[in-house]
């Protein structure tokens, strides 16, 4: 019986780090993802650090990643940036990779 809640205990234990490892990437995609779309939008320095932050809080509106793309898209759409919805989409797939795979360089 102590083996099958050893087994739950691991199963829970796993299922949070994972779910913190996806929090955590997901917000350091969103910073790089706010980086490079502000050298797009031509904002360098504490700008471009200020913006990446509100893309960073953009993520807080809804589940899933459609409210970080929405804020980006209509930023792009309003200072007339040359981007399509797949280069952003595929941004966003490429940052992730980075950013998980900074966390787990530590």
């Amino acid at each position: 019986m102590g083996n099958m809640k050893d087994r739950q205990n691991a199963f829970e234990n796993k299922f949070a780090h994972d779910a913190e490892l996806k929090f955590k990437a997901e917000a350091r995609r969103n910073k790089l993802l706010g980086l490079w779309a502000a050298e797009l939008l031509g904002k360098t320095g504490d700008d471009a650090e200020a913006y990446a932050k509100t893309v960073v809080v953009a993520d807080l509106e809804e589940a899933g990643d459609e409210d970080v793309f929405r804020k980006v898209r209509g930023d792009f759409d309003e200072a007339g940036v040359s981007q399509s919805d797949h280069q952003l989409r595929r941004k966003m797939d490429e940052l992730l990779a980075v950013a998980v795979e900074q966390i787990e360089a530590g």
